[in-house]
């Protein structure tokens, strides 16, 4: 595995450019932050009626529309939600620097086309693996997030330099930087949404926790069995793997697990994965989320409708409640 870290990076490349950051939600209020505290000048786009124009003015940014920040800027890092990016880019297009540099966190823009760009810009991917809180977090804490990094496009011929510059100044240089490329980012990350970490698990715990209130047993117990302990199977996993995990629990539950785990992911199972896996790769899923955005997210807004009514909301409010008293 190749990694790269703070000494293969030079610091001054992304030092030396004025960085715009579209968008100012969960990855974009962060790296902006990451970036000024290592001494890149940085300016905020947002729409003039975004409820993130005055949390980041607040700290401290120069805030304008997006085709205002994107005309000073050699950098251009685009962290609004994927399916209104296309429309962005075409608003600020006109205004790029010729040979400016355009970034990405994520790489479903480019590699299914929705964005083509200027054939005079760099186009690079710095995509740190985690949430922005954690990217802040770990940064103030003196160390990084890993990172991918890939180039789509190398006008200038210092893309890669650009982007390593990039992801040393969130903090990443510290933890890694790994190379990628923006199909291998975009697609194992629309995998693993769909078939792992936000669409499985939930609904797996879900499952165990209706089978055990379907059976009588109380929704507080079915609760702590189903959900609570999720947080202690997942800081095992990542502080030991997954071997080291069930060397840290006991025989029962070790044997349990060996009784249990194929039988609930079984054969079925992994033909359903594969077959997500070949929807996302062949572009049916983005026209899916851009169908379903188009037409103001119905199925979306139906399913977090759905899922705000379920009876486990009303108990894990109750338990969190219980929580913050001790």
């Amino acid at each position: 595995m190749q990694a790269y870290f703070d000494l293969d990076a030079d610091l001054a490349l992304i030092q030396g450019r004025k960085v715009t950051i579209i968008g100012y939600g969960n990855q974009g209020r962060p790296q902006a932050l990451n970036l000024r505290d290592s001494g890149v000048p940085v300016a905020i786009g947002l729409p003039p009626q975004s409820a993130g124009r005055a949390r980041a003015m607040e700290d401290g940014f120069e805030v304008m529309t997006a085709a205002e920040a994107a005309a000073e800027a050699d950098v251009v890092m685009m962290l609004a939600p994927d399916e209104d990016q296309a429309r962005i880019y075409g608003e600020i297009e006109p205004h790029l620097r010729q040979g400016a540099a355009l970034a990405f966190a994520h790489g479903l823009n480019i590699h299914f086309k929705l964005i083509e760009p200027r054939p005079d810009l760099d186009v690079v991917l710095v995509a740190p693996k985690g949430p922005g809180t954690a990217l802040r977090q770990l940064y103030l804490d003196g160390k990084g997030m890993i990172t991918l990094i890939a180039i789509a496009q190398d006008s200038s011929g210092s893309a890669q330099a650009l982007a390593l510059s990039y992801a040393a100044a969130l903090g990443s240089g510290r933890a890694g930087i790994l190379p990628s490329s923006f199909a291998e980012e975009c697609e194992a990350d629309l995998f693993n949404e769909q078939a792992v970490l936000w669409g499985a698990i939930p609904e797996l715990i879900l499952a165990g926790y209706e089978t055990l209130t379907e059976a009588g047993f109380s929704p507080e117990i079915a609760y702590f069995e189903c959900v609570s302990e999720v947080k202690l199977i997942s800081d095992l996993i990542y502080e030991r793997g997954i071997a080291g995990m069930r060397e840290a629990i006991s025989n029962t539950a070790e044997f349990g697990a060996l009784m249990g785990g194929t039988r609930i992911i079984d054969q079925d199972t992994r033909t359903e994965m594969r077959r997500i896996l070949r929807e996302v790769r062949s572009g049916h899923f983005v026209e899916q989320l851009m169908k379903d955005a188009a037409a103001g997210y119905p199925r979306l807004k139906s399913s977090r409708a759905k899922a705000a009514t379920h009876p486990i909301e009303e108990v894990g409010m109750r338990l969190r409640a219980l929580n913050d008293r001790a």
